[in-house]
């Protein structure tokens, strides 16, 4: 009697009286589906039909038009959270009630289970007010939950202070043209206005009125996927993303957390094959807005990962093909590939929809920023200068902005089929389009050659990854795949560990070359030494204002800006790997990297600080003039302390700013402290960058700013939280002795400053610096 109680409680209430679904819906639109619902048009409402009580399904929100403003993060087809939830009826409403996945009790017992969802929240989305009902089915006006803030907009307006917003339901309504209906998938949208006020900068960029922001919202309501997916244990050397949760059923000798890898259901058609069709093969759908030729560069790219599954003995089991005419992007049952416009350029990411119970991927979701290309295309005209004759000859430039384009499309369809980063790829022979790739240029016959600058196709680790993800394999085999990727000397590296500024790995890095980033440093400071030596009138279009030559410059004068961190993290870095108990007869743990090699990477690190390094040819600082009348600097440009002229000195304060907050990040100081080297490496960076008393004219200006960087950086550290007690007696140390070198060369105007900052700390004990370095523009993503 009690599993059909609320069934009596409902044939007791009010609602038993209800006006029959029939009546209720006389005149309206009716869309058959997964969950039918009918539109209102004369109230402009939304009534979904519900007969599925407590039984789970997926629901996805989503935004298929954004805001357009990169730094606000809100784009056109941004998914939102993938939830588990299911309708249960109160009183004269259904409630949504989204399920706590991450809890669980994998068991056959009931009341096991049972005990866990007792155990822990669950979440109600929406209450639903019930307007008729018949035989089991419930009809409820979905219209206010479809209005309302579902993808947390005006919280995230208010986080990054862009203004006060709520849904104006007045100003918002149902958008009928992409609410449909399917067997297996209800998809209902909505433009909901933000009305509000204190609009930030970023949100007057991109609206024509800040105080009203309308967007679409967009609900997707997913049946569960059928039986028949077979589930992978996650390894964390497979190179995938993980779908986690804690087993409360566990054996006692058994971990409770329990780890998935994030798949594609991928089955042969003729499993004994040698080759096979699938049986759904992965279809992946391009935008229709995407130009050539960037359309056929990123399909040519995302085809790629059809090599990795034809090794599998697939045929034709990765597809890209057009998004159909009618075709809704954000519906589940389209994998799609999206080109996305913003006001300023900015990353591109790989999204998707993920069974929550068992990592299944439903649906890949690629979004693209559409300005990427071009930075591209600007560091490729910066490095070789097409525009030298009368008639521009920009198609090897062209080729490598193209030839990025294929890998960034390749990456983020990675993500999409389950790959994470592996950031030690591209000093491990570009072994991945899961990296971050810096364009390899080179300098061949006194030319720089753009020819190598990306790799073509999947690496080494790619197809490793698909071959575990995807392989028919039983547990022994994959750990064989993994023993053979090892010796095969597969490197790789996650995000975790190779992020941070103050990462000790010594092999993961961002936008870097080089199995060895010490000689790369060296390699391409020559590159970038020939490349502004030849900087002029020639990397910029006819008709272009002079001006323009500034923006041109920064990629070129910071080509080595993703080198530094790479060699700043040797030193007391170190080398290890994701290693599980049992993979060596003697485990390899970890190693640092030795005395000698670190000291090698702070000489080359210190070199960035030179004069000789930073300074800019006098020929080209007479071509720059202020900005054209209708041009402004904008946040690609170098900041200055000159007024509207350009300022070479604080194009190199930045520069070395930024060489100096990796070289003293305060966990590399804590492990350099450790392994005795501190007291070493802060004699040379001050008898390099500070006591340095050769140089005179403009190298002695560059100088002398590098020498309030370096002191401002020093301080830095010395009252970060994160240093160490040991760390900072031998900097405190340090810097007294240097107070009193700076005592004795006073007469020196740059050094009395310096010392008189000094002075003010000791007196005080407080830190109040007079003199704050410059940023250096944006540089990821490229």
């Amino acid at each position: 009697m009690a599993k059909w109680g609320w069934w009596l409680c409902l044939l007791l209430s009010p609602l038993a009286n209800a006006a029959g679904i029939k009546d209720f819906t006389k005149g309206m639109e009716l869309r058959q589906g997964y969950f039918d619902f009918y539109y209102q048009a004369s109230e402009d409402k939304v009534f979904l039909l519900v007969d599925k009580i407590e039984q789970p399904f997926i629901f996805q929100s989503s935004l298929p038009r954004g805001i357009g403003s990169n730094d606000i993060g809100l784009d056109r087809g941004q998914l939102g959270e993938t939830r588990l939830v299911q309708f249960e009826p109160f009183g004269n409403k259904l409630l949504l009630k989204q399920l706590n996945t991450y809890y669980r009790a994998d068991s056959h017992n009931v009341a096991e289970r049972a005990s866990i969802d007792e155990a822990f929240a669950t979440s109600v989305l929406a209450g639903l007010p019930v307007v008729a009902s018949e035989s089991g089915k419930w009809l409820v006006d979905y219209t206010a939950f479809l209005l309302s803030d579902i993808h947390q907009i005006a919280p995230r307006l208010a986080a990054q202070k862009q203004g006060t917003y709520k849904p104006d339901a007045k100003r918002s309504g149902v958008y009928l043209k992409r609410s449909k209906a399917f067997p297996l998938n209800t998809e209902l949208e909505a433009l909901v206005t933000y009305a509000g006020s204190k609009a930030g900068e970023f949100v007057r960029q991109v609206t024509p009125e800040p105080d009203a922001i309308s967007v679409h919202l967009h609900h997707s309501l997913i049946a569960l996927p059928e039986a028949g997916y077979q589930q992978r244990d996650f390894h964390p050397y497979s190179g995938y993303w993980k779908v986690e949760y804690m087993d409360y059923a566990a054996a006692i000798d058994q971990p409770m957390v329990k780890r998935l890898l994030p798949r594609h259901r991928l089955q042969k058609k003729n499993p004994d094959a040698a080759v096979s069709e699938a049986v759904a093969p992965i279809v992946y759908y391009l935008d229709p807005g995407v130009p050539e030729p960037v359309r056929t560069a990123l399909y040519d790219g995302a085809m790629w990962w059809n090599t990795a599954f034809e090794q599998l003995g697939y045929k034709d089991a990765f597809q890209v093909k057009d998004l159909p005419a009618d075709a809704d992007p954000m519906d589940v049952r389209y994998n799609v590939i999206q080109w996305v416009h913003r006001a300023t350029r900015g990353w591109s990411y790989g999204a998707g929809v993920t069974d929550p119970r068992t990592g299944e991927i439903l649906k890949g979701h690629v979004t693209l920023g559409s300005l990427r290309v071009r930075q591209d295309f600007l560091i490729a005209s910066g490095l070789t200068g097409p525009y030298s004759g009368e008639q521009a000859d920009v198609e090897k430039q062209k080729a490598m902005a193209l030839a990025r384009i294929r890998q960034l499309s390749a990456h983020e369809v990675g993500h999409t089929i389950g790959l994470i980063h592996n950031f030690a790829a591209s000093a491990n022979g570009r072994a991945s389009v899961m990296d971050y790739p810096h364009p390899l240029v080179e300098l061949q016959n006194n030319q720089i050659s753009l020819k190598n600058a990306y790799r073509e196709g999947l690496g080494e680790w790619d197809h490793y990854a698909i071959q575990y993800g995807y392989g028919d394999y039983n547990n022994a085999q994959l750990t064989a795949l993994v023993t053979k990727a090892k010796k095969d000397g597969l490197e790789y590296m996650a995000d975790a560990d190779t992020r941070p500024a103050g990462g000790v790995s010594a092999i993961g890095h961002l936008w870097d070359n080089g199995g060895d980033p010490v000689a790369e440093l060296t390699r391409l400071a020559e590159v970038r030494r020939f490349a502004l030596t030849n900087f002029g009138l020639s990397n910029i279009a006819k008709g272009q204002p002079l001006s323009s030559l500034q923006e041109a410059l920064v990629p070129i004068y910071l080509l080595h800006r993703y080198q530094v961190e790479a060699v700043s993290k040797l030193l007391g870095g170190a080398f290890y790997e994701y290693e599980l108990k049992g993979e060596y007869a003697e485990p390899k743990g970890i190693k640092w990297v030795s005395a000698d090699k670190q000291q090698q990477a702070l000489a080359s690190l210190l070199t960035t600080l030179t004069p000789e390094f930073l300074a800019l040819p006098d020929d080209l600082l007479a071509l720059i003039p202020p900005k054209a009348y209708g041009d402004s600097d904008g946040r690609e440009s170098f900041k200055g302390r000159t007024g509207l002229a350009f300022d070479p000195l604080s194009a190199a304060e930045a520069s070395a700013n930024h060489t100096l907050s990796m070289l003293l990040h305060p966990l590399r100081l804590n492990r350099l402290a450790g392994q005795g080297q501190l007291e070493t490496t802060l004699d040379r960076l001050l008898a390099k960058a500070v006591k340095n008393r050769n140089y005179k004219g403009t190298e002695l200006l560059l100088q002398q700013r590098v020498r309030h960087v370096t002191f401002y950086q020093l301080m830095n550290s010395l009252n970060s939280a994160e240093l160490s007690p040991e760390a900072r007696a031998i900097l405190y140390q340090q810097m007294q002795s240097l107070g009193d070198w700076l005592d004795k060369h006073d007469k020196d105007s740059s050094l009395n400053l310096l010392s008189q900052q000094w002075e003010q700390f000791e007196d005080s004990g407080a830190w109040s610096p007079v003199f704050t370095p410059l940023a250096l523009p944006p540089g990821s993503p490229i």
